[in-house]
């Protein structure tokens, strides 16, 4: 069953998502699949449910990626981090449903709802096998490199540079006190002490 939009899959199969009784698992490329946080809520509310989520390492290069995932972990899902890419969401709920995202496109995006009990124990293979080649979030956030998204790596660019911060901040379009808060934060997450080190470092991870 292909459903067109989130509210026509919460009035079709909300239900079956709220019967959650023993697993609910996800899988995002992004924030941007599913974006109605009070059925999600409500899923997990209250029920000895085992949350597992996965989530592509691009989310944690943004604030609000890192927010995201923060509070996932907060709420008591177990989160792991993926290198490998993932598509878009996937839903899996007790082993017997499984909910699968479209590409993004001109108007609403559509949902393909599967309860055959071989298609969807494919699916929950698949996650496994992604889950299980992931790394806790905890583990990957000390482990791994600081992933850093594109207005980063131009402010780097001008550290790299020499550019003066009021060339820099005018160059990017942003305020100075943005700026210079850009740089303070980029060199807390590359754990440099100065903006000399924190080029180096950039440079050293590419």
């Amino acid at each position: 069953m292909t459903l067109r939009g989130e509210r026509e899959l919460t009035a079709r199969v909300g239900h079956l998502l709220l019967g959650a009784r023993r697993e609910f698992s996800c899988a995002a490329g992004d924030l941007e699949t599913w974006s109605m946080p009070g059925m999600r809520a409500r899923i997990v509310k209250d029920r000895p449910l085992t949350v597992r989520k996965l989530f592509d390492a691009r989310l944690l290069a943004d604030e609000e990626g890192r927010r995201h995932l923060d509070e996932a972990a907060r709420r008591g899902a177990l989160v792991r981090i993926s290198t490998t890419g993932l598509p878009y969401e996937t839903i899996i709920v007790d082993g017997l449903l499984a909910v699968l995202a479209g590409p993004p496109g001109p108007g609403e995006r559509s949902y393909t709802v599967v309860r055959s009990p071989d298609v969807v124990a494919n699916v929950n293979a698949l996650f496994l096998t992604a889950w299980n080649a992931a790394a806790d979030l905890a583990e990957f956030r000390r482990s791994a490199p600081p992933i850093l998204d594109q207005e980063s790596l131009r402010v780097l660019s001008m550290l790299g540079s020499g550019r003066k911060d009021e060339s820099a901040a005018r160059e990017l379009g942003l305020s100075l006190r943005t700026y210079r808060r850009r740089v303070a934060a980029l060199m807390k997450a590359l754990g440099a002490d100065s903006r000399f080190e924190a080029g180096l470092r950039a440079r050293d991870l590419g």
